[in-house]
C-alpha cells in the first residue's frame, strides 16, 4: 500500500514554483509552447502541437478525436498549471489536418468548440 508522503509533496511543489519562474522568463513567442509542454508531459507534448494563444485560450493540434476526447476530460489540470505562467481561461482542442499520400494538407480544421461549453473549466 502506498503511503501520503508530505516531503514528496513539497518536493514537488518546489519544483514546479522553479519551473512557472523559469518559463515567465523566456521570450513571449516561446512561452505558449514551453507551457504546455511544462503542463501536459513529454509524452503529451510529442504527439499535440501549439497553434497559439489567443482570446484567453490556447489553442492545441491533437492526432485524432481519441486525443481530443482524453485531453479534454484533462484540461482542467493542464489550464490550472498553465495559468501560472499565461493568461489562459481554456483550452481549445484542434483536430490535425489529415494529409494526402504526397504529404499535401487535406481538410480544414475540425473545431473542439461546442457551443455553451467551456474547454478547461
Amino acid at each position: 500500500m502506498l503511503r501520503y508522503n508530505r516531503s514528496m509533496e513539497r518536493a514537488s511543489n518546489t519544483l514546479q514554483r522553479i519551473m512557472a519562474q523559469a518559463l515567465k522568463r523566456l521570450p513571449p513567442e516561446q512561452l505558449p509552447e514551453a507551457a504546455w509542454d511544462f503542463a501536459a508531459g513529454k509524452m503529451v507534448a510529442e504527439k499535440t502541437r501549439v497553434l497559439g494563444c489567443e482570446a484567453g485560450a490556447l489553442v492545441i493540434e491533437v492526432p485524432d478525436a481519441n486525443w481530443r476526447a482524453q485531453l479534454y476530460s484533462m484540461a482542467p489540470q493542464f489550464v490550472a498549471r498553465l495559468r501560472e505562467v499565461l493568461p489562459i481561461e481554456r483550452i481549445e482542442l484542434k483536430l490535425a489536418r489529415p494529409q494526402d499520400e504526397r504529404g499535401r494538407v487535406g481538410l480544414p480544421y475540425l473545431h473542439s468548440k461546442k457551443k455553451g461549453t467551456h474547454e478547461g473549466h
